[in-house]
């Protein structure tokens, strides 16, 4: 390793011994054998004849200016070994604390609130964030490192659905909103082995799943949908309970909060739910409400499923086959292929035709949408669907062009690979890592720099590869990597 120094005297060189480039001087810090040292030294007394004003470029042998090449230009190349880095962006209503950014909500004297952010926005985080989840009003954000710290919330904390945080004025009651993501530490027997995989977050409650420890449960238990018995008139403002659930005899593989309901994907392909049932959403065949983990039957009977999704009140799954099944809600005719009523209290087997092997699915408040293995993405339900203003209502499958999503003659191998829902609004990542939004906008939930609805599926500008989003009721958080 060389270090660079000027104006060294000959008594440096010969005890820290170098060579040097006109008037700058390379030296080692480790010791030098003599005839090194003489080279170095000879190599002083010859370049010391060039003019200060000049430097010595030794693969050219040319004498270069010096102000000319202080003007030359520095690249900065990133090196065979170097890692991307791991961003968080946010953006949408940012009045709720749920961007995690304060000085939106508490900003510099003479400086308005900033009431949404219509843009992503850079979230600043020491750890490695792997997993991230948008409730009502506010954020889970996961690492899966070894260190003890696994999880972190922000934004609306009024049934401690982010856990306990006392508030350092009133000792003994729960902050009502975190403005800045705050670590919720989780009752874990080997906190630093422990892996946190993924988070979940409804209108109240959060789940978190982990490896090794199961699935964990805070905040609104109303319904049973933390999975723990309700009690009754239970003060939820400030509730130090984290709960582990427990009745799942098998290992979860994922978890989706709706509103006031949880489900569950079993490793084997099973699903299980708690909570709410006023629309069926729990698919255990009646419209009751209930805290103990029960099997979802109907359709999905005999069927190994590969994944599930919910946010409000409609339910939807896929199994390995590629079939689609529903349950819950069906106001906006979510489910009117299989059904006149309202709610279905157990899963039915949608019978979409001509749509390829689905391999995901995803709804929100009103709105549906499913993905196929060709990427091709397919929408229905009730909303701003992704085909133009004057398509508000669907029953039936209705495909978006692919040319939407930056699928063109010379970028044929362009296709999505997630689509994800909130509230009201769609989100596609493609395996470009770029990412397209489309739907209502007023909180700026869309993330293009504008707050108006969006009829079509439109690239937001995230300065980096997206590789995970999660949608809210009015805020979208994203997962990135940067490009170097």
């Amino acid at each position: 390793m060389y270090t660079v120094t000027r104006n060294l005297s000959i008594l440096k060189i010969f005890k820290q011994g170098i060579g040097t480039h006109g008037n700058w001087i390379f030296f080692e810090s480790t010791s030098i054998f003599v005839d090194r040292i003489k080279f170095s030294i000879s190599r002083v007394i010859s370049k010391q004849t060039v003019a200060s004003s000049t430097i010595y470029r030794e693969n050219s042998n040319k004498y270069v200016n010096k102000r000319e090449a202080e003007e030359l230009p520095v690249y900065q190349f990133s090196g065979d070994h170097r890692q991307r880095k791991h961003r968080v962006y946010v953006w949408g209503n940012s009045v709720t604390g749920s961007l995690g950014v304060p000085t939106f909500v508490k900003p510099k004297p003479n400086v308005p609130i900033r009431k949404k952010q219509t843009a992503p926005y850079l979230l600043f985080f020491e750890e490695k964030i792997t997993d991230v989840a948008c409730g009502y009003g506010f954020s889970l954000f996961s690492s899966n490192g070894p260190t003890s710290s696994k999880l972190w919330g922000t934004g609306i904390n009024t049934d401690s659905q982010l856990g306990y945080h006392e508030k350092q004025v009133n000792r003994g009651k729960n902050l009502e909103y975190l403005l800045a993501p705050a670590e919720i530490h989780l009752p874990l027997k080997r906190p630093r082995s422990t892996r946190v995989i993924q988070v979940a977050c409804g209108r109240a409650h959060s789940l978190v799943l982990t490896d090794q420890e199961g699935v964990f449960s805070l905040g609104n238990n109303a319904y049973g949908q933390c999975g723990r018995k309700v009690v009754e008139n239970e003060d939820y403002s400030s509730n130090m309970m984290i709960h582990k659930i427990s009745g799942i005899e098998d290992k979860v593989a994922k978890i989706v909060c709706g509103q006031d309901h949880s489900l569950f994907l079993t490793e084997g392909g099973q699903v299980l739910s708690c909570g709410w049932g006023a629309d069926g959403q729990t698919g255990q065949g009646d419209y009751e409400s209930s805290s103990k983990m029960s099997l979802v039957g109907g359709d999905l009977k005999g069927e190994r499923i590969v994944d599930i999704a919910t946010y409000a009140d409609c339910c939807l799954a896929v199994s390995d086959k590629g079939d689609v099944f529903g349950w819950g809600n069906s106001e906006y005719n979510q489910l009117n292929l299989v059904t006149d009523e309202t709610q279905i209290a157990e899963p039915r087997l949608l019978p979409f035709k001509n749509v390829g092997k689905v391999v995901s699915i995803a709804t929100g408040g009103t709105i549906c949408a499913l993905l196929n293995d060709a990427g091709d993405v397919y929408v229905w339900g009730y909303g701003i669907l992704g085909k133009g203003p004057k398509l508000s209502e669907s029953i039936h499958l209705e495909h978006i062009p692919p040319i939407l999503f930056g699928r063109k003659i010379l970028k044929e191998h362009v296709k999505v690979t997630q689509i994800h829902c909130g509230m009201h609004h769609f989100a596609a990542l493609t395996n470009t890592g770029e990412m397209y939004t489309w739907g209502q906008n007023a909180h700026g939930s869309l993330g293009l720099g504008f707050h108006q609805d969006q009829y079509f599926p439109l690239k937001v500008g995230v300065p980096a590869e997206v590789i995970d989003v999660a949608c809210g009721v009015d805020h979208t958080i994203a997962l990135a990597k940067t490009f170097i």
